[in-house]
């Protein structure tokens, strides 16, 4: 499971996803990293488990939420498309997978979130929001149900202090575990079904459905030649796919039957974040932050029917008072004119008045022109607006448009209600 909205989500820590944006970059990427995307994390980077498999198979690694990680493979473009068109691996074993369990453990987790667990069934997963005490977004998670024990997954460079603040902030009765001997894979795009169903994994114990039988927010347990697998058909491209969490001594093995598979590539970063930026999907440290709070997010929709009408979260009374009377600014998307990308903090203007602030900004392959996420006043937000984007003295045209800029194909059929 991994935020997806929501695979919410992904903070850097030295490698600047902005930088994947511009086409001319995507087979020459320079790693010079955003200053204050840096937070303290270890003094040098900790490899993943599958590091020696990236380099082996001539992955470019990059610093990225406090460990070596790859940016790319044969080109950000290509692995863009291609896991438009077939599959894409990704290793996102930095995230955190963590298990809250113990009686009361329901209360406890609605007391720190959003969200009504009440009717999260067994096997189901919510796309959630850590909030600080003002309603300020901490982290964005995905929060799964199995009986009365909770899985959560977190960003991989706020791990750390979800951890800490979920431990200050539970009850002593209730277990916080980090299982942080596991790994964690991305498969997703149009064939990721047919690959990860040519692999066989069975249902893990009886009641499990079939692999086929899963829809988009549901996650059960499977065994793959004697190895257990936790598996979700969820994922942070807007494409179908599945994310695994298998344990990292077997995780090579997992990685390789899988890009067996000739419909099948490993895929890195660079790819990751336009191809979410297509998606209309939020990047954690970037579209979302302390400063920034669900609604003005567009991000509501998290925020549950009986929570709406009881409270009882951080920062209730004033996200509640923001549905109501809605959001001074919004997250929007924006079409550009011509075919240079806007780039993060870039200023928005309403003629001549700034109005806000690009968040995310790049080439979008698909579309073959350059788009972006921005905050900005919500009198601008209607789609058809016209704005100006201060690229650095360069004005660009841009368009509010809905979003995502590309459709989202999750699988849905047999999803939890």
């Amino acid at each position: 499971m991994v935020p997806n909205c929501a695979e919410g989500r992904l903070v850097s820590n030295t490698y600047n996803p902005e930088d994947a944006g511009n086409p001319e970059d995507a087979g020459n990427l320079e790693d010079t990293g955003n200053p204050e995307d840096v937070d303290d994390g270890p003094a040098e980077p900790l490899t993943l488990p599958l590091d020696a498999w990236h380099r082996a198979r001539g992955g470019r690694m990059v610093p990225f939420a406090g460990y070596q990680m790859p940016v790319q493979y044969e080109g950000i473009i290509a692995e863009h498309r291609w896991t438009r068109s077939h599959a894409g691996l990704f290793d996102v074993s930095h995230m955190g997978q963590l298990v809250v369990s113990g009686e009361g453990a329901e209360a406890a987790l609605e007391a720190l979130l959003p969200a009504d667990l009440g009717l999260l069934k067994p096997g189901a997963l919510r796309y959630s929001l850590l909030l600080d005490d003002d309603g300020g977004i901490l982290d964005d998670l995905i929060v799964g149900r199995w009986a009365d024990t909770f899985q959560l997954v977190v960003n991989g460079a706020t791990k750390w202090d979800d951890i800490g603040h979920l431990r200050e902030r539970l009850p002593d009765a209730i277990t916080l575990s980090h299982r942080d001997e596991q790994g964690l894979l991305a498969l997703q795009g149009p064939s990721a079904a047919a690959a990860l169903a040519a692999l066989a994994p069975e249902p893990a114990m009886a009641g499990i459905a079939p692999l086929a039988a899963l829809g988009f927010m549901q996650t059960a347990a499977y065994v793959w030649q004697g190895r257990p697998l936790g598996i979700s058909r969820s994922g942070y491209t807007g494409e179908d796919g599945f994310e695994i969490s298998v344990q990292a001594e077997d995780i090579t093995a997992l990685a390789d039957a899988l890009c067996a598979h000739p419909e099948v590539k490993p895929i890195g970063l660079g790819a990751r974040d336009s191809l979410r930026l297509e998606a209309g999907l939020p990047l954690y440290g970037h579209d979302l932050s302390e400063a920034i709070d669900p609604v003005s997010a567009g991000l509501g929709f998290a925020i549950s029917k009986r929570r709406r009408a009881e409270g009882g979260f951080p920062g209730a009374v004033r996200i509640l008072a923001l549905l109501a009377d809605g959001p001074p600014t919004r997250r929007v998307g924006l079409a550009i004119e011509g075919r240079m990308a806007a780039r993060e903090g870039a200023k928005v203007l309403a003629g001549d008045t700034i109005i806000g602030t690009v968040t995310s900004g790049g080439f979008s392959p698909t579309l073959e022109r350059p788009i972006a996420m921005a905050r900005i006043g919500a009198a601008h937000a209607a789609p058809g607006t016209a704005l100006t984007i201060d690229a650095n003295g360069r004005h660009l045209g841009a368009i509010v448009v809905p979003m995502p800029f590309v459709p989202h194909r999750y699988h849905r059929t047999g999803a939890a209600k």
